[in-house]
């Protein structure tokens, strides 16, 4: 089963996408901040990574950069769904490594459409 990997501090947001991804048939993992995420990341190995980028601590761009600069998890697709949905915030999703970017609130066929797309 595939796996996604939501870094999420909003519960409901997390619950929501949580749900989605389910029904749909992925294995989800949900942590609520960047550095949760490294630490999990050490032992994990998800086919995705979704991404808030308002989070606790460090942002969702940092921690994309950071993923994405560790060979462990360079090639783990990073979608980024945030609320933050302009050119400029996408433009710093890209420069950072998303593979993705998703502006919330989540469209639940979208989500799908997209982690199938990245996950193949």
């Amino acid at each position: 089963m595939n796996s996604v990997f939501v870094v999420e501090d909003s519960r409901t947001d997390a619950e929501l996408i949580s749900l989605s991804l389910q029904k749909a048939g992925f294995s989800v993992s949900l942590v609520g901040s960047g550095e949760e995420a490294e630490q999990k990341l050490q032992n994990l190995k998800p086919n995705l990574i979704l991404l808030d980028v308002i989070l606790p601590g460090q942002s969702g761009f940092e921690l994309c950069r950071k993923l994405k600069a560790n060979p462990a998890t360079q090639n783990i697709p990073i979608v980024i769904c945030s609320t933050k949905g302009t050119d400029v915030d996408k433009t710093w999703g890209r420069m950072g490594g998303a593979d993705d970017y998703l502006t919330k609130p989540l469209n639940p066929t979208e989500l799908i459409d997209t982690v199938k797309r990245w996950i193949r």
